[in-house]
Formats: C-alpha cells, structure tokens, sequence
C-alpha cells in the first residue's frame, strides 16, 4: 500500500444523527419467577460515541480532523455526548441542542458477550423549516474549512431530502468531496453526491432491483450511479465484500478473513476510513482495500468500537493474519481505553527478546488477572540503551508478531522510553503486573494503577530462566 504510510490530517466534517451507545456487561444465570423471561444481572456498563458520532471517533484514530453537524437532546445524554465531543476536540460549532430526547441504544451484553436484549430511547421526526435554513447558513459560514464532507443517515430525522440536497449542492459548489452512508430508500435525497455507500438490501432498496449475484449487484449499483449522478457507488455485501462501480470500471475486494464477533459499527468503520483516504488524495482502489482491511478488523471486536491506523499497517504487513491486528498504536491507548471501559486491563511489559517459557508461564499468569492482557514491549532502540549493544537478538517486529501469536495475549504496543510509565498513564490498567524480583516501591507506573483504585501484581519468575542465560549457554 503505497499511500498507507503518507496519510496526514485533514479537517473531515460529519453531518448525522448521532447517538449514544450504552453497554451494560452482566450475565444470566436464571429464569425470573414472575415471567419467562432472563434475569439479566449487570456487573458493569460503558457508554461510547454511536451513529454518526462513531464515524467522527473512527476518524480520529485515522489521524483526521473531526467536527459534527448535528442535533442532541437538552437531557442528561445529550450532556453527555457534548462532553464526550470536548474531550475528544471533535469540533462542536455546529452541533445543536434542542428540547428532544437524545438518541441513546442500551445493549445488554451478558454471557461470551452475547447480546440478550437492546434498549432504545429516540425520537425521529424531522426538526422545523427555520431550523434547517439556520443549520444551512451556519454550515456555509464554515464550509470552506473542510476538505470533505460524509453525511451519515440514520433516518433520526435530521437528514431530510432538502436538507441532504443543501448540503450537497453546497459541496459541489466548493469542489468539496461529499459522501453518503444511506439509509433512505429516496434515490433524489442523494442526488449530486461524490459517493453513495449502501449495503445489499439498501441497495435493492433504492433500486428495486435484485442483488442475489455478483452480476446483479453491478447492475444493480450502476443503476444507482446513474439515478444519483453521483461518481461512485460502493456496494458493502457483508461476508462477500464490497464492490465499487463507476461509469469505466467496476472493482471488487473480498472480505477479510477476521472472525466475525459482532458487525454493530462496520459501515461506520468503513465510511471513515475510505474518507481519510479519499480526501488524502489516494486513488479510489487502494482507498477501497484500506477501507476493507479497516471494517475487517471492526467485525473481529465486541460491540461500538474504534479501528486505529497501526491495526490496519499491520492487517496490510506481511504479518499474519492472526496476530497483525493485536498491535496498538500508543497515540490512541486513550480512546482505546474508552472503548473498553467496561473491561479489566492488565498490563506488563518487557523486552522478551529471546521468548522462553519462563515468558510464556508469566504471561500465561497475567492474563489470568483480568479480561484483557495489554503487554508494553520496549523498542530496538530502548532495548540496546537497557542491554548493551548486542541485543536485542531479534527485532522488535519480530519479538511482537510472536507475542501477537500468543492467544492470551490480547494486544502489543511497542514503546521507545526506557520505561513504560507514559504507556501506563495512557492506558489506565486496572493491573499492573511485573515479576517477582521487584519491590512495589521499584515498579513504574504504581501510583497511576493505584490511583484507579487497580492493583500491583508480581508474579514469580521461573528459576534459571533468562534470555541472557540463553545467551551465555550458546556461547559455551
């Protein structure tokens, strides 16, 4: 991929329906006595950016520049989304709030993460005429500030035909990109846009055409191209992929081969980072994989969730399949703890450049102290400053992809300083783990686990296992 490594932010405007997501984590263990119905016991609950506001936070972790035009409720949700945008500095000049409940969707996850009930709290009629006109006129105040524009429908009642054509007339205008995620079976809503993103039964929805082969869907999209005078149409057909059709061509990109936990969030994953490609100037096939490789890697997580730039390098590397996307880029450890609220996190790190059982043992240990096992894994650079100047034996890529290969390793994240203290602050673990050699005045990073109210674990090593005793026996 030769633009995957030249992406530089842009300023990505994100006008939708935003929600939040609500996750109460629990289990059922019994039948209730007044009705036939699952008790749900709840142990935990996270709340994350959902609708059109998970498309603005997957485009933060490809590196954009977020801003959102869109509506919240005057309620304790909406408080809450507007606080969630500040923290994030995704751009609020354009969000309003109204006397409306918010959009928020409760899902109760219990057992293997499965999901047993969904709660949802909404109102979808559309807002007023003078609202629109107001919404239009602040949007041209700023538009030229945007070097794209994706319009994310989730028929909650903000984007309305007129509303949508506004916009994009607006965008065509200025020779500003505009993009469509569609929900809407009404092809004139979308007329004029740069891209129109339906999957299969949109697809047939908008049409009325059939989308049971490979042929049909072509034929299908094409229709669509032509009905919407748009330049692209990208056709997401879930396990079979996604095909991309414009008048002279016609591109078709299998799916990946991650194993599907759950597709709550894909499209979102999908329309972000074919965004971040598009108004980064990449041609229109290789943004296509890359928006591939991304939504992939969203289907193999559990519930609402963000795809980071180094999990899809890695997904695009010639790593393996299996562990490329267990690597975590260390500027987004933060929203990845967000994303995983509801989660305990252990962490440890180490050099492990000579992997040996006496790793495999400790880390086996760690894992067992939490749902999720982070390991810090220090540079090349950090190692040799720590070691000397013949180590490390084996490199840093190679010494991750052997921890990712590790099934109770959950993720990697590779750090330059001599220690992890920066990686730990970032992440917030709920335990930090290190070995039995150490005192809890000597670890880095006690004082931030503590102050979470998290633990310090030490963990025995395995007598007479070392790399540097490996090391010297190969020298004898």
């Amino acid at each position: 991929m030769s633009y995957i490594n030249v992406i530089t932010e842009k300023s990505i405007l994100v006008v939708g329906d935003v929600m939040l997501d609500v996750y109460c984590i629990g289990d059922v263990v019994r039948i209730s006595p007044e009705a036939p119905v699952p008790v749900f016991r709840k142990h935990a609950e996270r709340r994350v950016l959902g609708g059109a506001a998970n498309v603005a936070a997957n485009l933060l972790a490809a590196g954009q520049k977020v801003s959102l035009l869109t509506v919240v409720g005057n309620d304790e949700s909406g408080k809450q989304l507007l606080d969630m945008f500040a923290e994030r500095n995704i751009g609020s000049s354009l969000v309003n709030v109204l006397p409306r409940s918010t959009t928020v969707k409760t899902r109760f996850m219990a057992n293997s993460n499965q999901q047993v009930m969904r709660l949802d709290v909404e109102e979808t009629e559309a807002l007023s005429a003078d609202l629109f006109e107001q919404l239009l006129k602040n949007l041209e105040a700023q538009m030229d500030s945007f070097d794209l524009i994706i319009l994310s429908d989730y028929l909650k009642g903000l984007l309305t035909t007129e509303f949508t054509q506004g916009i994009l007339k607006m965008a065509e205008a200025r020779g500003i990109p505009a993009i469509i995620d569609v929900k809407d079976p009404d092809v004139e809503k979308y007329r004029g846009a740069f891209l129109v993103k339906p999957n299969k039964k949109e697809l047939h929805d908008l049409t009325g055409m059939p989308v049971s082969n490979d042929e049909e869907i072509i034929q299908a999209a094409r229709h669509l191209q032509n009905r919407c005078d748009c330049r692209y149409v990208l056709a997401t057909c879930g396990a079979r992929g996604m095909v991309l059709v414009n008048e002279a061509d016609t591109y078709f990109v299998e799916s990946t081969s991650h194993e599907v936990f759950d597709v709550t969030g894909a499209g979102d994953t999908t329309i972000a980072y074919l965004s971040a490609c598009i108004a980064n100037g990449c041609n229109m096939k290789e943004a296509v994989d890359i928006a591939n490789a991304a939504a992939g890697i969203q289907v193999s997580k559990v519930g609402t969730s963000c795809v980071y730039w180094s999990e899809v390098r890695r997904y695009l590397s010639d790593m393996t399949e299996e562990t490329k996307h267990k690597i975590l880029d260390r500027r987004t450890l933060r929203m990845f703890r967000e994303n995983n609220s509801g989660k305990k996190l252990v962490f440890t790190n180490g050099c492990f450049d000579i992997l040996h059982i006496g790793h495999i043992r400790y880390l086996q240990e760690a894992a067992k102290l939490g749902d999720m096992l982070v390991v810090g894994l220090n540079s090349d650079a950090s190692v040799k400053r720590l070691k000397g100047e013949s180590r490390p034996v084996n490199s840093e890529s190679e010494r991750a992809e052997l921890l990712c290969a590790l099934g109770f390793v959950d993720y990697v994240v590779i750090f330059e300083e001599d220690t992890p203290y920066e990686i730990i602050d970032l992440l917030q673990p709920d335990v930090l783990v290190k070995g039995g050699d150490y005192s809890n005045s000597y670890v880095v990073g006690t004082d931030i686990v503590e102050a979470r109210g998290g633990k310090l674990v030490l963990i025995p090593f395995v007598e007479g296992k070392s790399t540097t005793n490996i090391i010297e026996k190969m020298k004898h």
